[in-house]
């Protein structure tokens, strides 16, 4: 999806591609091409296998490459070749190599897997990330449900938002969610992977009271 002299590109599950700014963004790479466009900056929202995923941050890291990770994934990037790492906890403002980017509280509010253990609890410090590019204010959520930060979050241009529910919001509490905090564009993903089907992105589509575009997994 071009918009002005930006490309967001979904590659599958949460992970996208964003080229602006004569950059190259890439958010929780997972299942990437093995050619993939080299990145300048990788963003891991938290240390799960399908968001922090060595073998495919191995595929676009390069010695000038910047990794944004929370701690929990430090050591799992230390045999890489990368420029840096930063890590970052929810609630915080970064600039980073003149990229300007904040961390949003990514945690389940009502998604049990046993003994009331929540799949994402709010003290593992996961993360979504609003990045400020190219004019633009790009919220990606990470696996998270509708948290009262989120609800609260103003002058989003275009929010990436969870769809499939079990580990994250279910259509329907997506679109509740971005009808309360009403970004400008929003654009479904965790879904047609580990869990979820196209019939969850079309029907947070269909619920949705702002515009929303259902992006084809792009595989370049």
């Amino acid at each position: 999806m071009n918009i002005d002299d930006s490309s967001i590109e979904w590659l599958g599950h949460d992970c996208f591609r964003i080229i602006a700014a004569g950059k190259t963004l890439y958010i929780d790479p997972f299942n990437i091409q093995t050619n993939s466009r080299k990145a300048d900056f990788i963003f891991v929202t938290h240390e799960h296998f399908d968001h922090c995923s060595i073998d495919d941050i191995r595929k676009i890291a390069t010695p000038e490459t910047v990794i944004i990770i929370i701690p929990q994934c430090q050591s799992k990037i230390s045999k890489l070749n990368f420029k840096k790492f930063v890590l970052v906890e929810p609630n915080k403002k970064y600039s980073v190599d003149s990229l300007n980017f904040q961390t949003i509280p990514a945690y389940n509010i009502d998604k049990f897997r046993s003994h009331n253990i929540s799949f994402h609890p709010k003290s593992d410090n996961h993360v979504g990330f609003i990045i400020s590019i190219a004019g633009k204010n790009i919220y990606h959520a990470g696996d998270t449900d509708a948290t009262p930060e989120m609800l609260n979050l103003k002058n989003i241009d275009i929010a990436l938002v969870p769809v499939s529910g079990t580990y994250t919001m279910t259509a329907e509490e997506a679109a509740n969610a971005v009808n309360t905090f009403r970004p400008k564009l929003a654009i479904p993903m965790h879904y047609a992977s580990i869990v979820g089907t196209v019939a969850d992105a079309e029907k947070f589509k269909n619920l949705a009271k702002v515009g929303v575009e259902i992006l084809k997994n792009f595989r370049g």
